[in-house]
């Protein structure tokens, strides 16, 4: 009588594999279908740990779309690009590109806002950052009072942390819920709930909304800038845990904030599927908002179309992460409806562009003005004179407004890198022809909204 095969964990140490979640499984297959020994060792393959992937000896070359025209932007470029080289010898990275928007953020090697990175079948969640998903939306209102559109709009947007009130909450769609029930990576019950709370929320830093009228039509419109909120922010964590556990055991070399998930593995194909749903999620948070607006106002919308700059984009086995880049090339959005919009600050014209594919853009323009320094720099440089003043000065003619009714000077357009200089290097380095402008009327942001809590809690103590 044949005896009866009992494969143990021991025997798999003893075959060369590393103890993992996938022993009790393979252990009981193994013993249950008494696989003779190839068969055994052809069916442990899958579990096989990949070779560890070494460094680049040096880094990838990358296209550099930025100069300094000033001391403090010198500063800033060589900080880039110091970060990109370090970045490009991740092993994954085959190509990338800086915008003219670019700054750095985050310690040495880590993506600067304004940069592009190439991976082949791999997803770099620390590439696409925290804010997934970040982009724009703009609804043309036609002829409407850019003011009733404004106020209109600031009755139905919310900024500052959390989500809206029960009673003042958008639905999610039977279909987004459904997408997130199915998807192992958005499947928990608060993943759930923060994505009811959040829809129709903007959050703080740099999102806004922004209402002004079109230089060719005159045309009142609204454009709205956000992200993903806390459900792209839970996904970016779990994301960033999944990836560290690839780096341990296939890259130890690489960087943490580089670590990336295999496309190819079951955890590479659900993040894949996240971070499209993360995209739909945030597309209907746009337009909850815009809905709301015109629902107010008794309108329809003349035209509406979005972008977002914050990203993964996939061509074939190439992955495209854009840390504030905007796709110009048609192939990265699956729902494109219209040109791409950059913005610039509160108080210059919101771009509205096209493009093609270059050897130098990769197919991707700049997302915005970006920043020459820190929030905390900027405000030391203005010390000596009041919010209020600083605030009157760099706003004059505009009707601007924080949601927390508290100035935040490090969103006023001194904070932001010379506009004028950004639009040159565009037609410098060939990334994307502005084909009409949203001159500004006036725009909302959530303000120093810290203060307030600060305040609330002295008051409650």
């Amino acid at each position: 009588m044949k005896k009866k095969i009992n494969v143990t964990g021991k025997t798999l140490i003893e075959l060369g594999f590393k103890s993992g979640k996938w022993f009790p499984e393979a252990m009981d297959y193994i013993n249950t279908n008494q696989l003779d020994s190839d068969t055994m060792m052809s069916y442990l393959k899958r579990f096989e740990t990949p070779p560890i992937q070494e460094l680049h000896t040096k880094a990838i070359s990358f296209e550099i779309n930025i100069k300094a025209e000033n001391e403090l932007e010198e500063t800033n470029v060589q900080s880039v690009i110091t970060s990109m080289n370090t970045l490009m010898r991740t092993p994954t990275v085959v190509n990338g590109a800086v915008m003219p928007d670019a700054c750095p953020t985050g310690p040495n090697g880590t993506i600067p806002v304004g940069g592009v990175v190439v991976a082949r079948n791999a997803i770099h969640p620390g590439m696409h950052s925290v804010d997934i998903c970040c982009s724009v939306m703009l609804t043309d209102f036609g002829k409407a009072d850019p003011k009733k559109v404004l106020d209109a709009a600031h009755t139905n947007t919310h900024f500052g942390p959390g989500g809206r009130p029960l009673e003042r909450q958008f639905k999610l769609t039977d279909e987004l819920l459904t997408a997130f029930k199915e998807n192992p990576f958005l499947n928990a019950d608060k993943d759930i709930a923060i994505a009811q709370e959040h829809l129709g929320t903007q959050g703080d830093g740099n999102h806004f909304l922004f209402v002004g009228r079109s230089k060719k039509t005159g045309n009142t419109m609204m454009v709205t800038h956000h992200g993903s909120r806390g459900a792209g922010a839970r996904l970016y964590s779990k994301g960033m845990h999944i990836a560290d556990r690839f780096r341990r055991e296939i890259s130890p070399d690489t960087l943490k904030q580089n670590a990336w998930i295999p496309f190819n593995t079951e955890e590479g194909q659900n993040y894949w599927n996240a971070l499209q749903i993360i995209r739909k999620w945030t597309k209907l948070n746009h337009e909850s908002i815009h809905n709301a607006t015109l629902t107010s106002l008794k309108m329809d919308a003349v035209d509406r179309y979005w972008n977002e700059h914050n990203f993964v984009f996939k061509d074939g086995d190439l992955f495209y992460h854009a840390k504030g880049a905007t796709p110009l090339d048609q192939k990265y959005m699956p729902d494109i409806t219209g040109p791409r919009l950059i913005p610039l600050n509160m108080a210059e014209p919101i771009l509205i562009v096209g493009g093609k594919t270059t050897k130098n853009n990769l197919g991707f323009a700049p997302h915005g003005a970006g920043r020459n320094m820190s929030r905390t720099q900027h405000k030391k440089r203005k010390e000596g004179r009041t919010k209020e003043e600083i605030f009157y000065e760099e706003t004059k003619g505009l009707d601007i407004r924080f949601f927390s009714n508290e100035i935040d000077i490090s969103e006023l357009p001194s904070a932001y890198k010379n506009a004028k200089t950004v639009r040159n290097q565009m037609n410098e380095f060939g990334l994307g022809t502005v084909i009409d402008e949203v001159v500004p009327y006036g725009s909302i942001m959530a303000g120093d909204w810290k203060k307030n809590m600060s305040r609330k809690k002295k008051k409650e103590k």
